[in-house]
């Protein structure tokens, strides 16, 4: 069982401390994140929220995201495309992601602190974190076609 880390009631108390406004659409963005457990892209989150809220625009989802990540709320994550798919579990897991059909799943692995550990006495960066992502082939892309 997985913990959910932040609640939105924190994470909107969270960004109201640091002067943000909490608009209705900012409340749908942010439920709808940490709900969702596909990683959705700002257009995915259009997609399922226009129908609640016509009067939003992509560029308002955009706007959002950017500052939910810039709030430390949401993790943007960018695998080559150009699609950023956003993450609103900020705990510590990382990602298997299938080549054919782009989804990515959350699985839980103890955190590879000693790599950064090791990155940082090899390179002397000072690390500020690292991900690990799995490729492959989701269960439904390697099933045999009938």
């Amino acid at each position: 069982m997985k913990g959910m880390g932040t609640t939105v009631e924190q994470a909107l108390e969270q960004l109201k401390s640091t002067g943000v406004r909490m608009t209705p659409q900012r409340h749908a963005i942010l439920s709808f994140l940490m709900a969702s457990i596909t990683h959705p892209t700002a257009d995915e989150i259009y997609k399922s929220l226009s129908p609640a809220y016509p009067s939003m625009s992509v560029a308002t989802i955009y706007n959002n995201l950017r500052l939910f990540v810039d709030a430390g709320l949401v993790r943007e994550l960018t695998y080559g495309d150009d699609s950023s798919r956003f993450d609103a579990d900020l705990s510590e897991h990382y990602h298997a992601i299938c080549r054919s059909c782009g989804k990515i799943v959350d699985f839980d692995y103890p955190p590879l602190t000693q790599v950064e550990t090791v990155a940082s006495q090899e390179t002397g960066f000072r690390v500020e974190g690292h991900r690990m992502e799995i490729y492959g082939q989701c269960s439904e892309c390697s099933k045999p076609a009938n």
